[in-house]
């Protein structure tokens, strides 16, 4: 069984600045062979992609994070960052740590990001 737990989500002012940490943990599972992701989800939105690193590293943005945020990984840690700068009231949403390798996929339950004055 693999789970993802989020943490570092919480109410900051516009402007302001939260890093997300996901941490990966399962019998068997090799971190270091997948690719991770960040998304969100707004009230009464889709989900969708925030940023990505694959299992070589390299990353990729929405273009509305592009610049602000920075993800990156800790293979040794089990664990995915999201680092959140120049937060915006549209950037409030739950955030979700996402594990992809082939056709296997995991989420895990969801941080509450709030940017509000």
């Amino acid at each position: 069984q693999v789970q993802l737990v989020e943490s570092g989500g919480g109410l900051v002012q516009p402007g302001g600045s939260l890093k997300l940490s996901c941490v990966v943990s399962g019998n068997s599972f090799r971190f270091f062979d997948f690719d991770m992701g960040w998304y969100h989800q707004a009230p009464g939105k889709q989900r969708e992609l925030v940023a990505s690193i694959t299992a070589s590293g390299s990353t990729n943005y929405a273009d509305s994070v592009e610049g602000r945020f920075t993800i990156s990984r800790h293979n040794a840690k089990n664990t995915v960052y999201l680092q959140m700068n120049s937060l915006k009231p549209e950037d409030t949403a739950v955030y979700y740590c996402n594990a992809k390798r082939g056709f296997w996929n995991g989420w895990g339950q969801g941080t509450q990001v709030t940017v509000s004055s």
